[in-house]
């Protein structure tokens, strides 16, 4: 079974459109097994209940935004290890540097190509 079969990603968006894209992003890129969460909070719980090898978060998100969740996913025991990726549509060096420091395995700007999405994913899980 190759990595794209079994690999459970979770995508955090609040926007229904953003997250069709990124489960559309996924679905062509073969990675059958994701789930979809519209903010953070709910996502956390569901997290820490049920763990995924990956987590692609808007980053701009009412509640709780992309970082709030990485930094929450980071202090808690059964999810501190689960890859992160941030998809946003302004890359600043001060969202950057703040992921990077709370434990951002990686990051993708709006808008972006399936390709791109799976080169970025690769970076962090290996090869699909």
């Amino acid at each position: 079974m190759s990595l794209k079969d079994s690999i459970r990603i979770m995508v955090v968006d609040d926007m229904s459109t953003s997250r069709g894209l990124i489960v559309q992003s996924l679905d062509e890129i073969g990675i059958t097994h994701s789930t979809t969460e519209n903010e953070g909070k709910s996502a956390l719980t569901k997290l820490v209940a049920n763990p995924v090898h990956l987590v692609l978060s808007d980053f701009n998100m009412p509640g709780m935004n992309g970082l709030e969740l990485l930094q929450a996913l980071r202090q808690n025991k059964t999810t501190q290890r689960i890859g992160f990726i941030l998809i946003t549509g302004k890359a600043t060096p001060e969202i950057l540097n703040v992921g990077k420091k709370l434990g951002m395995n990686n990051f993708i700007q709006k808008p972006f190509t399936t390709a791109a999405m799976k080169q970025c994913i690769e970076r962090v899980v290996g090869r699909l």
